[in-house]
C-alpha cells in the first residue's frame, strides 16, 4: 500500500541528495521515507506490539 507523494515533496527529497547521487541513492531515500511513514501510520492507528511480546515470540532474551 503506497502513499501518494506530492511533486513538491519529491523535489525536496531530490534536492537533499548530494550532487553525485545515483538512481539507487534516490530509490533508497524513497524506500526509507515510505517505511517511516508506514511505521508512523501503524503507530498512530495502535497497530503496535510491546518489545517484550516480540522477544518472547522469537525466544529472544529480554
Amino acid at each position: 500500500m503506497s502513499t501518494v507523494m506530492k511533486k513538491e515533496e519529491a523535489h525536496k527529497l531530490i534536492d537533499l541528495l548530494p550532487p553525485k547521487a545515483t538512481w539507487d541513492d534516490l530509490m533508497h531515500e524513497i524506500y526509507v521515507r515510505e517505511a517511516i511513514e508506514r511505521g508512523l501510520a501503524d503507530s498512530n492507528a495502535g497497530r503496535i506490539k510491546d518489545v517484550q511480546e516480540v522477544r518472547a515470540k522469537y525466544g529472544l532474551p529480554e
